[in-house]
């Protein structure tokens, strides 16, 4: 009994074309797939791995941490009483130079119009459409470039109507052109578009679009929801590869 392995578990919801994402992301983090119960919108994935055990040594460890906390503590506050009529004192010197500080003038080339992203044009870009769909970088760039266009190559990972309607769809995007094997890269969305929405362009235009067509995707950023890792764009133009 003293071998014998023992597992935590965990169940992570999904949004159907999501999932192998997700799977890819626990299995990087030693989790195993145990169960799979697909929807009609959402997946329900199972989740296990081996528990780690907890050393007594590191138990004690930080059972000890409030003690030196509360050391830490009572210095601060002697040492913070003696001087804190200075640091009032450097606190209104500070914000009186900020009130008199020239707003600055912006250059020529912050005016201007800004360009399309593009993974050539933006490193941040770049290494964005190889992280994780659901790593913090996807918030940070969504909302340093809200209404701002990118351009990308990459394919149609999910479709799926949108509610009742039969013309209106919600679009997964992935970089590359892997479509529903796409593992890398934001989770990128059109929800509640047509299909005139998108502008079609190209040489041949199909009449139909699904999973697993390419294109090059000129879109609007609106948004990322970092509760289900979606990358929201609007669509401008999409150009058949």
């Amino acid at each position: 009994m003293a071998d014998e392995i023992r597992y935590e578990y965990k169940t992570v919801r999904t949004v159907r074309g999501t999932d192998r994402l997700v799977i890819s992301k626990m299995q990087k983090d030693g989790w195993e797939l145990v169960e799979e119960a697909q929807g009609t919108l959402r997946s329900t994935l199972g989740f296990r791995r081996p528990k780690k055990p907890q050393p007594w040594l590191l138990i004690g460890a930080a059972a000890a941490v409030p003690v030196v906390l509360a050391a830490v503590i009572g210095v601060a506050s002697a040492v913070s009483g003696g001087g804190d009529k200075e640091g009032k004192s450097n606190k209104s010197t500070a914000m009186a130079s900020e009130k008199h500080s020239p707003t600055p003038t912006p250059t020529a080339a912050e005016s201007a119009a800004t360009e399309t992203i593009t993974p050539q044009n933006n490193p941040e870009f770049a290494e964005l459409l190889k992280a994780d769909y659901c790593d913090d970088a996807n918030l940070n760039f969504a909302t340093k470039h809200k209404g701002e266009t990118l351009a990308f190559n990459g394919s149609i990972v999910n479709m799926a109507h949108h509610g009742d309607y039969d013309t209106r769809y919600d679009i997964l995007l992935g970089p590359g052109n892997k479509g529903p094997n796409t593992t890398v890269g934001p989770a990128f969305k059109y929800e509640d578009v047509n299909i005139a929405d998108l502008k079609l362009t190209g040489k041949k235009i199909p009449a139909t679009i699904g999973e697993g067509d390419q294109f090059r995707f000129v879109a609007q950023v609106r948004e990322f929801n970092a509760d289900s890792c979606l990358f929201f764009l609007d669509p401008v133009s999409t150009e058949v590869r």
